[in-house]
C-alpha cells in the first residue's frame, strides 16, 4: 500500500526539515508526500525545494494564506495513496506513529483511524504535553460537544492525526478553509455511519512563542462548524 501524507505548511522553517527527515525514515510503507505551502513568509519554501526527498513528492503553493482546510482541499486532487494522513508541519505529532495508525486500515479492520493524544491516560489532565490546563479543558469540552452533536464517542475529536482510506477521504465534500476542517470532518464522517478507531499517539505540544497558531477564536468557530454540519447537516 502507499501512504499519502498531506502537510499544510505556513512559516515552519524551524521544524519542516526535521519533520521530513523523520517521515522519510518510515521505510515500511511507500509514501507520497504532498506539501502545500500556504504563502509562507519565512524561508520554509526554499527549505523544502532544496530538500533531498527519497519518496514521491509534490510541492503546491497558495498565492495567499488560506488556512489548513484550504491546504487539504488543494492536496485532495493529487492523492495517489491507498491511505491518507494529515500531518502538521511542526513537531507536535510524531511520524513514528504512522505504522500503528495505518495498520487497522491495511488490515481492513477500519476505514478511519484517529491518533488520540489522551487515550490511555488514566485521567484527562494527565495529558501533560498540552502545554496548559486551559488547552486541556477546551480540547475536552470541544470533544464532548462534538460527540454529543455527532453521536460519537471520541476521546480527542480535534487531533491532527486523522487517517482515512482513500475511498473515504475522497467522498468527503470539504468546505472549510481554516482549522474548522477538524469539526467539519468529524460531522461528515458521522453521516457515513462509520466507526472511527482511535490509537494512542505521542504528542509534544508547543507554545505560542514557539509558533503555535490555533487560537481561542478557532474554538468558537469549531462550535459553529459543528452546528452547521453536525446539527443542521449542511452539505
Amino acid at each position: 500500500m502507499k501512504l499519502s501524507i498531506i502537510i499544510p505548511l505556513f512559516n515552519e522553517k524551524n521544524t519542516i526539515v526535521k519533520l521530513l527527515d523523520t517521515i522519510e525514515k518510515q521505510t515500511y510503507i511507500e509514501k507520497q508526500i504532498i506539501i502545500i505551502n500556504d504563502c509562507s513568509k519565512d524561508n520554509s519554501l526554499e527549505l523544502i525545494k532544496s530538500y533531498n526527498f527519497l519518496s514521491e513528492n509534490l510541492i503546491l503553493n497558495h498565492d495567499k494564506n488560506l488556512g489548513k482546510g484550504a491546504c487539504i482541499k488543494t492536496a485532495k486532487e493529487h492523492i495517489k495513496g491507498d491511505i491518507v494522513i494529515i500531518q502538521d508541519a511542526d513537531l507536535e505529532y510524531d511520524p513514528q506513529d504512522y505504522k500503528k495508525l495505518v495498520q487497522p486500515i491495511e488490515a481492513n479492520l477500519s476505514k478511519i483511524v484517529y491518533g488520540s493524544r489522551v487515550l490511555g491516560k488514566k485521567r484527562y489532565h494527565n495529558a501533560k504535553n498540552f502545554i496548559s490546563g486551559t488547552r486541556i479543558f477546551f480540547n475536552h469540552l470541544l470533544t464532548q460537544i462534538s460527540n454529543f452533536i455527532n453521536k460519537q464517542q471520541l476521546t480527542d475529536a480535534h487531533t491532527c492525526y486523522k487517517v482515512f482510506s482513500k475511498e473515504i477521504f475522497l467522498k468527503l465534500n470539504l468546505k472549510e478553509n481554516g482549522f474548522s476542517f477538524c469539526p467539519e470532518v468529524n460531522s461528515k464522517v458521522a453521516r457515513l455511519n462509520l466507526e472511527i478507531k482511535e490509537i494512542e499517539i505521542n504528542y509534544n505540544g508547543r507554545t505560542y512563542s514557539e509558533g503555535k497558531k490555533i487560537s481561542f477564536m478557532d474554538g468558537f468557530y469549531a462550535i459553529i462548524t459543528l452546528l452547521k454540519y453536525g446539527l443542521l447537516k449542511i452539505d
